[in-house]
């Protein structure tokens, strides 16, 4: 890494961290109830729904009014698209999408992975992008970060039989934390150039010598563009995302989107400490999370800046701008380089975002590892808006449950005994998405319809596929985007894997939650195991590399690190 990469990453987690204590702490509060102002708007709402707030839920009745919501959602996103070519909104006169595009989107929006096999400037019209993709953004963060409160208060009640009231905590993790911060992002890119208009495409004239014209997209970009990243959503406007100039056009405006893509789930961190009365226990969680980040952001860099040696031959591998030879500008914008665009890539995987500034499908293969890896732990690399924090706590439970067995002590966490239920829950929380891409993968190679899609024969063809099932299967969204995948096959398995891979997680971590909930706080003793030293920490991010990537080795090695043999063997 040279001084400019160090230099953003400091820069980067300086900021975040110092903003991850007072957002933290509002979250708390608002989750909580405790914030007065607030409850005038709330209660108008839940007369207007016949929502009684003070009626809590327990474990069952929370996950199936979420599985309800997010269902309805599906099928709202699905007839806005099939109804596309009749509805207002629509300059370009956009046809209705065809029926499994229409699917896969509405499941992908609904699961906050917002994989898009589409191109969004040539497919969908601005009210199917407001009022079905930007809504879903803001309501597929919502689930995640209610889920993980259920958790919180699963860990921090005791005796009891109810988690709280999920219609309660999803309008006030909308209304009074997604909506406010994603207004203020939205003004700040107005200001910076980022377009928002309801104008038909505008057609100027090029600059090449033909002097042909070019038809430029419009639209209200702004406004999804900010929920895109505050809701680690990454589902992009235009097909290029966030690598093109109406949805990121500087360097600040890219390195403000990487911030607010880990503002609420590092936020949320110091939430579970408040709410389960230690803040040390999330800041345990927190150091965990930064050391893993930190370590895989320094190895996309190096290896993307090491360059690929075929191109280095042939005198093409100076990184624009910055007259510095050596590093592998394919795939990049010149206006970000090589140390901003491997940066955004770790942070959009680890983060479950999906939001991309460069192509991933053209990183060196060891700098691809990278962001493929950070899908592979489950995205509890601080991960996705709520989704992040609930895995690396199933996580903290496994840890806790392997010290005890080394110790052969009753494992404990946070006064609560982890036993036969919490295991079991546990242990479908963590395999589900791992047999989701794995099995994925195996039928998308051995089928003539799942082959069709691959434009890269080999190891790198093999790559594309694993990082698409890992993408949807993890709730990620990014791509390796050489895969041809919007047909009928992929379209169809990617949908499945993206619906299980999110609600076959959430389901056992709510019964989880319940169980936790029902059980009596039991004291610490001279036998319990500290869960917020820095022994815990280590232990914590042994367990997630243990449990949570030791799955996937062998087609890892069959992928990116065979590529890497392969591309420096002439070298």
């Amino acid at each position: 890494m040279n001084l400019h990469a160090w230099l953003l990453l400091g820069a980067f987690l300086t900021i975040l961290l110092l903003t991850t204590k007072p957002l933290g702490l509002y979250i708390a509060h608002l989750m909580e109830g405790r914030l007065r102002w607030a409850r005038p708007l709330e209660n108008g709402l839940y007369r207007l729904c016949g929502v009684c707030p003070d009626e809590e839920m327990n474990w069952l009745r929370y996950a199936l009014a979420l599985l309800l919501f997010n269902t309805l959602g599906i099928l709202a996103v699905y007839g806005l698209q099939r109804l596309q070519a009749v509805l207002p909104l629509n300059p370009q006169q956009m046809p209705a999408v065809a029926a499994d595009s229409a699917f896969n989107t509405a499941v992908s929006f609904a699961t906050n992975t917002n994989w898009q096999g589409y191109a969004g400037e040539s497919t969908m019209g601005y009210l199917v992008q407001m009022l079905g993709l930007t809504v879903q953004n803001f309501l597929s963060a919502a689930t995640g970060i209610v889920v993980v409160i259920a958790l919180i208060r699963g860990l921090a009640r005791h005796s009891a039989s109810t988690l709280g009231n999920a219609w309660v905590d999803l309008a006030r993790a909308t209304l009074y934390l997604l909506l406010p911060l994603s207004l203020a992002m939205a003004l700040f890119l107005v200001g910076q150039g980022v377009i928002q208009n309801f104008d038909a495409y505008r057609e100027v004239a090029s600059l090449d010598a033909a002097g042909e014209p070019q038809l430029l997209a419009m639209g209200p970009v702004a406004s999804q563009e900010a929920i895109k990243m505050l809701g680690t959503n990454g589902g992009g406007f235009f097909n290029a995302n966030s690598a093109h100039p109406f949805e990121n056009p500087t360097p600040l405006t890219n390195f403000v989107q990487m911030l607010a893509i880990f503002l609420i789930p590092a936020a949320l961190c110091v939430t579970f400490g408040r709410m389960v009365g230690d803040p040390r226990q999330g800041r345990t969680i927190l150091a965990a999370m930064t050391l893993m980040f930190v370590v895989a952001a320094g190895a996309a860099v190096h290896f993307e800046q090491q360059g690929n040696p075929r191109l280095a031959a042939l005198g093409v591998d100076q990184e624009a701008g910055l007259r510095q030879a050596g590093g592998n500008m394919e795939g990049k914008e010149t206006r970000f380089g090589i140390a901003d665009s491997a940066l955004f890539a770790t942070i959009t995987t680890a983060a479950s975002c999906g939001a991309v500034n460069a192509m991933h499908d053209s990183f060196t293969p060891l700098g691809g590892l990278v962001p493929l890896v950070n899908i592979q732990l489950g995205e509890v690399v601080f991960g996705g808006v709520g989704s992040g924090l609930y895995g690396m706590l199933v996580f903290a439970i496994l840890a806790v449950f392997i010290a005890g067995l080394m110790i052969g002590r009753t494992p404990e966490y946070l006064g609560k005994k982890i036993e036969i239920h919490e295991m079991k829950m546990s242990a479908i929380a963590i395999l589900v998405t791992p047999l989701l891409v794995l099995l994925g993968t195996a039928l998308a190679v051995s089928t003539e319809a799942g082959r069709a899609g691959i434009a890269n024969p080999g190891t790198h063809g093999f790559s594309e596929i694993l990082y698409a099932l890992a993408s949807a299967g993890n709730n990620n969204g990014s791509a390796f985007a050489g895969l041809s995948a919007n047909t009928p096959f992929y379209n169809l398995l990617l949908a499945v894997a993206m619906w299980f891979g999110r609600f076959g997680v959430i389901v056992p971590v709510l019964a989880m939650a319940g169980s936790l909930a029902a059980k009596k706080r039991i004291a610490a003793t001279a036998g319990t195991l500290p869960t917020h030293p820095p022994l815990f920490v280590a232990l914590l991010i042994g367990t997630v590399l243990l449990l949570g990537l030791l799955n996937y080795v062998p087609t890892l090695a069959l992928g990116p690190v065979v590529e890497h043999l392969l591309l420096w063997m002439d070298a």
